[in-house]
């Protein structure tokens, strides 16, 4: 599934080669998924989308929206497959969730594995959409500071018991997070995943404070993590330290066997060594 490393580097790649083209025909899926959510009918989304001119795109978290001008709004959210760019006389896919073909001969497809929503809305309502309305700033943001990271655990901790793990995965605590780039996160700030928010010093605030942002712009500078493609097609170059590869392995710190475990809906890989 794409997070928010991957979406930030589809956006700008987005910006860089599909600004100004000028859709002749947009098409929805012929692959049917029923985990694949519309908000159009084929016919509708073809109708409102051809002629339209493609502006910016912008990250949201694990949701990205490209301007479809003028007066539309293109939303990918919570997806994960692929999202290719097509130049000119080249292949398309056989298969496709969405297909938007342009005046240049060049293409934009989406292919999702699992789930994904792919909708159209009149600009400014996507912000109403659930998972969308009301979200928190996210670790690419400047208001993603430490004040702020240190205030949001404050005000979970007037709630129900959370650990580290639960900050970085559930309820979009900290938009574009998810398992599979918490569990890096969680080893470079020496944090086990189940460890509770309410046992950390200011010290280990500020440690995964600092784990959070370099892990997201470590990925983000080597274009992805490796079992995920960009919008050329092309894998990325972040090895994650802590994956199934690295189970029952020696911990690349401390050398003690790495440990997997089931928790929160999810496998976490840790060092019971290094991570307490």
């Amino acid at each position: 599934m794409f997070e928010l490393p991957e979406y930030t580097i589809l956006a700008r790649q987005m910006n860089a080669t599909l600004t100004g083209k000028v859709i002749q025909q947009g098409q929805l899926g012929n692959s049917p998924h029923k985990f694949v959510w519309y908000n159009r009918s084929p016919e509708e989304f073809s109708a409102l989308t051809a002629g339209k001119c493609i502006g910016q795109a912008r990250v949201q978290g694990r949701w990205l929206s490209l301007n479809i001008e003028p007066g539309y709004i293109l939303v990918l959210g919570e997806c994960g497959g692929r999202v290719l760019y097509h130049p000119p006389q080249t292949k398309r896919p056989e298969k496709y969730h969405l297909l938007i073909t342009f005046t240049d001969g060049s293409a934009l497809s989406t292919l999702t594995q699992m789930w994904g929503a792919m909708e159209l809305y009149e600009t400014g309502l996507e912000q109403e959409r659930a998972y969308i309305k009301g979200m928190r700033v996210t670790p690419v943001e400047a208001g993603f500071t430490f004040a702020y990271f240190s205030d949001l655990i404050d005000e979970l901790l007037k709630g129900e018991k959370r650990s580290t793990k639960s900050l970085l995965t559930q309820d979009q605590i900290i938009p574009g997070l998810g398992n599979a780039i918490a569990q890096d996160i969680l080893f470079r700030s020496r944090l086990h995943p189940r460890r509770s928010l309410a046992d950390l010093s200011q010290g280990q605030r500020r440690d995964l404070y600092a784990a959070i942002m370099d892990t997201v712009q470590e990925v983000i500078k080597a274009g992805g993590r490796n079992d995920e493609i960009d919008l050329f097609g092309k894998s990325g170059g972040y090895f994650r330290l802590m994956d199934s590869r690295a189970a029952g392995k020696p911990c690349p710190e401390c050398g003690h066997k790495v440990e997997k475990i089931q928790y929160l809906g999810g496998t976490c890989y840790f060092c019971p060594n290094c991570q307490v």
